[in-house]
């Protein structure tokens, strides 16, 4: 048997939640309704189941003797006759391209036109050149030194007093 504890080992309780404690008494509690939430399956749903589970069963561990042998059926699934026009067409346009007759065609011989620019596109051309050169060619060391002056002028007494008035 164990040995009760000490009086002096036990916890201390708070004054208020002990005379609340006290004071206690079942009168006080609000009547409740319980309602058990559990929802059991039907009998429906245990017969559907069972009958699942009897038939998984019967896969698992039924007799080969109740197999019956079958014959598997290949079918061979043929070309439309569409399918067969179009591939004799291009059979024949291969084979018309593979057996051309080419001591039929005719020898020509391709002369290449050179054509020159007229004199304005000439000119055109040289006075772009020439700008272009001019901007490479720049001397920016002939260029004068200058001193950039900010100016900002502010208003006067009359132009704020105009903008305060308006």
């Amino acid at each position: 048997m164990a040995a009760a504890t000490p009086l002096k080992d036990l916890p201390k309780v708070d004054a208020t939640l002990k005379d609340q404690l006290e004071g206690f008494t079942p009168d006080k509690l609000k009547p409740a309704q319980t309602e058990e939430k559990t929802a059991l399956p039907t009998k429906e749903d245990v017969l559907a189941e069972k009958a699942h589970l009897e038939h998984l069963a019967g896969i698992e561990h039924g007799a080969k003797t109740k197999l019956k042998r079958t014959k598997t059926a290949e079918k061979i699934v043929l070309p439309s006759s569409e399918d067969i026009a179009t591939e004799k067409t291009h059979q024949s346009i291969f084979q018309g391209i593979e057996h051309y007759d080419k001591s039929s065609l005719q020898h020509t011989e391709t002369s290449e036109k050179i054509t020159l620019p007229d004199q304005q596109d000439i000119a055109a051309e040289k006075d772009q050149q020439a700008l272009l050169s001019g901007i490479e060619r720049f001397d920016a060391s002939a260029l004068k030194k200058t001193e950039t002056l900010e100016k900002n002028p502010l208003p006067t007494k009359e132009e704020i007093e105009q903008e305060k008035a308006a």
